[in-house]
């Protein structure tokens, strides 16, 4: 066994401890089942005599370790559709200040603890309004809560720093109020601008406006594009809004020919996305839930890494995929033998795409990232020495 593959096959432990960098998560999907119920049961209306009411979101389970079963069986649909109405249950509970803050602080604890060191994490202020709150307390209140969990992971011996994106609902009307709310908060932790939802039948040039402004403003913005819907959405979100990243993109491979002889040939929209080094948003494990991929080993991203394309590994929602960031990478070093300096090389291709100034970001890279893999690189030495110290006999 050579230097080489001691050094870069990592083990799970070396996966955690690895510095990671997440694009695409979203918070409502990433709560703890356990804080969902304690949510829950907080979100009990009185009425004039004071008994409790029915509580505002009624969960299916109330043990949290059956909740979280639940939700992964509910996600575990093949549609979309299905997918996001497992949303229902998280956005109930986060329709107040005080439980918004504690969303977003575990968010960082829980990113902190599994190795992320810089995280975009995406909500829609328009979905927390049920409780009374306005659309800048919903903003404060997450971003107070990020810089709580912030400060809780240097406590425990960690390091992350949280950015939010602003998110609207494609399928609303509010995309051009998000747009300006992100542009207003850009400079107090809020990062860059997003929609999201069913992509079919609501394209992103529904939302020209938002995205115009936000070009004028030389504000950043992702798009959910080219997940469950194919190139045409893909193609929208890059020529007719301009999307700085794609979020997921995983169905360019529409465009890519792989021939029996091994000959790889590019449409044109494919070349353009690499050409022109669009960051991919890719979210194995949820492309498997919603049908995008059929497994692993047949994901997209292991022929988009060989490409060379600017493909990134992400969650998107954590809970109803029962996954993080160390499970991702777990997945795909065994489906595709993916190595240390593959893991590498998504976290830098990560950190580059990232909505953070460039001085920031090259700091992130080289004063974090790439010192992080090379201690884990060099571990292998270390116990070759071990390994090899008992066998040494002394002699005259």
């Amino acid at each position: 066994m050579t230097s080489q593959t001691i050094a870069n096959t990592p083990t799970p432990d070396q996966i955690r401890r690895a510095p990671k960098v997440l694009l695409h998560d979203h918070l409502d999907g990433g709560l703890r089942p356990g804080t969902i119920v304690e949510l829950a049961r907080d979100n009990v209306p009185h009425g004039p005599d004071g008994v409790g009411g029915a509580p505002i979101t009624r969960l299916p389970e109330t043990d949290p370790e059956k909740l979280g079963v639940w939700f992964r069986e509910a996600a575990d649909s093949g549609s979309l559709e299905r997918y996001l109405e497992t949303f229902s249950h998280t956005v109930g509970v986060m329709q107040t200040r005080e439980a918004l803050v504690r969303v977003a602080a575990e968010c960082a604890e829980d990113l902190a603890a599994d190795g992320v060191v810089y995280a975009e994490v995406r909500y829609a202020p328009e979905q927390h309004l049920e409780g009374g709150l306005g659309l800048e307390e919903v903003v404060e209140a997450v971003n107070e809560g990020f810089r709580e969990g912030e400060r809780r992971a240097r406590e425990n011996g960690q390091r992350i720093r949280m950015g939010a994106l602003l998110t609207a609902m494609r399928h609303a009307a509010r995309a051009l109020e998000i747009a300006e709310l992100a542009n207003r908060y850009r400079d107090l932790g809020v990062v860059g601008f997003d929609i999201a939802g069913a992509e079919a039948g609501y394209p992103p040039t529904r939302h020209l406006d938002a995205f115009e402004y936000l070009k004028r403003e030389n504000n950043h913005f992702t798009i959910h594009a080219g997940e469950a819907f194919g190139l045409p959405s893909i193609w929208q979100a890059l020529q007719w809004c301009g999307a700085d990243r794609l979020g997921h993109g995983v169905r360019i491979i529409d465009d890519i020919r792989v021939h029996e002889d091994g000959r790889v040939e590019l449409g044109r929209l494919a070349s353009y996305v690499r050409d022109k080094r669009i960051p991919l948003e890719l979210c194995p494990s949820s492309n498997l839930q919603t049908g995008a991929a059929s497994s692993y080993a047949e994901h997209p991203i292991g022929l988009l890494r060989r490409l060379h394309f600017r493909a990134t590994v992400n969650t998107d929602n954590r809970l109803m995929s029962h996954t993080s960031m160390s499970r991702e990478f777990e997945h795909l070093v065994e489906a595709f033998g993916y190595t240390l300096d593959d893991m590498q090389w998504f976290s830098v291709n990560a950190m580059k795409s990232a909505f953070i100034p460039f001085d920031e970001r090259l700091a992130m890279i080289n004063d974090v990232i790439k010192p992080g893999y090379a201690e884990l690189k060099s571990e292998w030495l270390f116990r070759q020495t071990a390994s090899t110290s008992g066998s040494v006999s002394s002699g005259d």
